[in-house]
């Protein structure tokens, strides 16, 4: 994605402002979408990936936060 967003905007500036430079202009805007697009997609959590039931790794804090949502640790 990042090398689509990269040659737009060379496409853009090297070859399209040429003939139009409003086009130009729109096709930077759009590779400027594209970036945090990316970063949203790559960062998507599945609907089964429960993230936030993972142990912190403090069996303190682990232990109330159990206690907290009514789960008994054995």
């Amino acid at each position: 994605m990042m090398g689509v967003c990269i040659g737009l905007f060379v496409l853009a500036w090297a070859v399209v402002r040429l003939w139009s430079v409003p086009a130009a202009v729109g096709m930077c805007l759009f590779a400027m979408v594209i970036p945090p697009v990316a970063a949203i997609v790559a960062n998507r959590r599945g609907p089964d990936d429960r993230w936030w039931d993972d142990p912190s790794g403090d069996p303190k804090s682990d232990e109330w936060w159990d206690e907290l949502d009514g789960k008994k640790r054995y």
